[in-house]
């Protein structure tokens, strides 16, 4: 059963890798077309050749500190949504009035 163990981790990083690349849009594919990606991966999959190319230059892939604010404070820091104020906004927008009888 262990001599099984390499190939099957194979397979998985080889499906994982064609599944990655199918569902990344094709504006966050870099340096070629998807379709060369989706090729590149099948042919060089066996030899992980294709699968570690596609990581490590085939997609675009999002810096740790960004801050672009979904849920993230001035510093990119993580905000609970109740110090958060646009959700508390939005709470007040979504209140029914009867429930203040």
């Amino acid at each position: 059963m262990l001599r099984y163990l390499p190939f099957l981790l194979v397979l998985a990083v080889w499906i994982y890798a064609f599944i990655d690349v199918l569902n990344t849009p094709e504006k966050e594919v870099r340096h070629l077309p998807k379709v060369v990606w989706v090729i590149i991966v099948l042919l060089f999959g066996e030899v992980l050749l294709g699968p570690i190319a596609w990581f490590v230059t085939g997609k675009k892939r999002a810096s740790a500190g960004r801050g672009d604010g979904g849920g993230r404070g001035r510093r990119g820091d993580w905000v609970a949504p109740d110090d958060n104020p646009e959700f508390l906004r939005g709470l007040e927008k979504d209140r029914d009035p009867r429930d203040d009888a």
